[in-house]
């Protein structure tokens, strides 16, 4: 176990037989995804009437807030094509607090797509995470990383936005937000000799994501002709901004994301992942970076058996490591799945993931501990972590088994502790 990349190049070996055949059926042709697309599990909302309800606030679940149910969603075309009115309320089980969003949107561009938004939300979010605004919808029968975060602050967060798509390949949005924060966690940072628990964080935010070419294109009788997977490129500016309606903070945010997905003719995929995120000034802790840990602070492998997710480090640890600044390279590539039966077709998918961070003026932040299994206190990726590893994905009903081993500067003294074990939940409907 101590090559790990060894192990991974073995399997690749016993990867040449069983395999499905390059010629694909008519069933997936361009004609027929675009069925498939109207299915409320894909696009995520099922609609009822004038309103198309979210499913993505029926169900969730985490740490704190235990088993959380909601109903929420946006009205139609059925009752207006340019005004939409939407929101959502769910209450968390564990926590027994009620969360709740309410907004309006006003289209006055058609042809652009172009939208002006004006939402208010009463919820938490979890500590260190980014989000890029143009990213595409992701829907999931539910969102798999959430299940693990155990590191969550409250906010009550007004927001204007104003969408566009000067083309589709071509997407961009500009919001401005003031957010009130309250800590969930024992966290206080101190910024010019104050000492700050809860506070109020004034942004302005631009975003844009560019998609120069990601044409995929079947021939009648389902043979893949060509896919040209140029990146999808995400960029990001966010200014934190003192003084404005009685914010605390002055800061500045950078993110800058590509993706690069490869398709072959032979159905094996290739998928590169590479994002840069930077912070300057004078930012606390929950609005700065993690590289998306999702390992349960516990001590047996079994203990620490749940769901991995998409974009993931799975072998680093909740609370491990922040940064205001942190580059990470995330590696993915698919083998055709293998043609073992009608019903039973799994995909082998090898995966390897790097991040490198830093973080300055730490001791400004003051509490969120880590469990003493991985230090007094959170690192901050000075070096390298390295983690490598590889995903069974749909054995059955979409479910499958996912394995990481964490490897170089960052290995742990004890070996199980560099070992992560999840099941993988991909399941198309």
């Amino acid at each position: 176990m101590r090559n790990p990349l060894l192990l991974l190049l073995l399997l690749v070996g016993l990867t040449t037989f069983a395999q499905q055949p390059t010629i694909q059926t008519k069933q997936d042709t361009t004609a027929t995804k675009a069925e498939i697309k109207e299915s409320p599990f894909v696009t995520g909302f099922y609609p009822i009437g004038f309103f198309d309800i979210d499913l993505k606030y029926i169900v969730k679940f985490n740490s704190y807030e235990g088993l959380r149910l909601g109903v929420g969603g946006v009205t139609n075309e059925k009752l207006s094509d340019r005004y939409k009115i939407g929101g959502y309320v769910a209450y968390g089980f564990k926590d027994k607090n009620i969360k709740y969003s309410i907004g309006n949107s006003l289209r006055i561009n058609k042809e652009n797509n172009t939208w002006i938004n004006l939402f208010y939300a009463d919820d938490i979010a979890e500590i260190g995470s980014f989000k890029y605004l143009t990213d595409d919808r992701v829907y999931s029968v539910f969102e798999p990383r959430l299940v693990n975060v155990t590191q969550f602050y409250k906010h009550k967060t007004w927001q204007a936005n104003i969408q566009t798509e000067f083309s589709k390949k071509f997407l961009a949005e500009a919001r401005i937000s003031r957010s009130g924060i309250k800590q969930i966690e024992d966290y206080q940072f101190v910024n010019k000799g104050k000492t700050y628990r809860d506070y109020e964080v004034a942004e302005a935010t631009v975003s844009v994501r560019i998609s120069p070419k990601t044409n995929f294109f079947t021939s009648e009788d389902g043979r893949v002709e060509y896919f040209d997977g140029f990146p999808k490129i995400s960029a990001q500016i966010t200014k934190g901004i003192s003084g404005l309606t009685s914010s605390d903070f002055d800061y500045t945010k950078f993110g800058l994301k590509l993706d690069y997905y490869i398709k072959r003719t032979n159905l094996s995929s290739t998928n590169f992942l590479l994002e840069g995120l930077l912070a300057t000034g004078d930012v606390p802790l929950t609005h700065l970076f993690h590289a998306y840990p999702n390992n349960p602070t516990k001590d047996e492998i079994l203990q620490r058996f749940s769901v991995a997710g998409r974009r993931s480090f799975e072998t680093m640890y909740f609370g491990e490591f922040f940064s205001d600044k942190l580059a990470t390279l995330q590696v993915r590539h698919s083998l055709r799945r293998f043609d073992l039966g009608r019903r039973f077709k799994p995909e082998l998918v090898f995966v390897t993931r790097h991040a490198i961070g830093g973080l300055d003026n730490i001791e400004s932040h003051l509490g969120l501990t880590a469990p003493d299994e991985i230090g007094p206190a959170f690192g901050t990726l000075e070096q390298v972590f390295n983690e490598t590893g590889f995903e069974i994905n749909k054995l059955i009903f979409g479910f499958g088994l996912s394995f990481a081993y964490r490897y170089g500067y960052y290995n742990l003294p004890d070996f199980e502790d560099n070992i992560s074990a999840k099941f993988t939940f991909y399941l198309k409907l």
